[in-house]
């Protein structure tokens, strides 16, 4: 009786792309794919443009903005893509992985943290906030987080987050169909960070953003992209 080897993970660099065709690209291949498809992950960067999860409020886009607004189809709520971000789109059959959606997003989340160690960065997960953040003052910026019970928001019907001296570095939304998912995490390196003024990032009124640059961190693109890249294949691996 013969076995047939699983089919190997093809990293594709992009380059710079229009969002909504690659946000096509990537309907159109999973909806294809077969069990013999090869995962992607795709790399690449976009002109401004900002996106909205299926959940989405248009209350959170907080006035003019000077980029288009796209609804998609993926989890979360609004944020903000531009040069100088390294998005990685995943595009992963988690049946044929071996393991399920919660698990999938702490594997992405796993290999930005991953990430941004290889750079001399401590990144951190909040609870119940999907996303990689960082500290921007108090204590030493590699301390972990303490303990932070979250008080208990009745209009939500779930705990508020707390992020108190945080800021984002990499927003998180995935899709999933056919148990094949994509979509993927944006991690912010050195870009325009001002966009993100004009939103309620992931749908938290006040939450800061930052970047490897303004965290002192001077690489380009290129660089982390290929670090990023490998950290995924890394992780995602079955």
């Amino acid at each position: 009786m013969s076995t047939q080897a699983l089919p190997s993970l093809i990293i594709r660099q992009l380059g710079l792309v229009d969002y909504q065709p690659t946000y096509q690209a990537m309907q159109d291949f999973t909806a294809l794919r077969d069990s013999l498809t090869p995962d992607e992950i795709w790399l690449c960067e976009h002109p401004p443009v900002f996106t909205q999860g299926l959940a989405g409020l248009a209350s959170h886009v907080l006035g003019p903005i000077n980029a288009p607004l796209v609804a998609t189809n993926r989890g979360g709520q609004v944020t903000f893509h531009g040069p100088g971000q390294v998005v990685a789109y995943a595009l992963i059959d988690l049946r044929r992985a071996g393991y399920f959606v919660k698990e999938y997003v702490y594997k992405l989340e796993e290999a930005v943290l991953r990430t941004l160690l290889h750079f001399g960065v401590t990144g951190l997960r909040v609870s119940g906030a999907p996303g990689v953040f960082v500290r921007t003052a108090g204590q030493s910026p590699h301390a972990l987080l303490a303990s932070r019970p979250a008080p208990h928001d009745a209009t939500l019907g779930k705990p508020t987050p707390d992020f108190t001296g945080l800021a984002k570095i990499a927003a998180l939304g995935v899709k999933v169909s056919r148990h094949c998912t994509y979509h993927g995490v944006a991690l912010n390196v050195h870009m325009d960070l001002s966009p993100f003024e004009h939103i309620n990032p992931c749908g938290y009124a006040g939450l800061p953003t930052t970047d490897l640059f303004t965290m002192g961190i001077d690489i380009g693109w290129q660089e982390a992209a290929d670090v990023l890249g490998e950290k995924l294949r890394l992780y995602l691996a079955p």
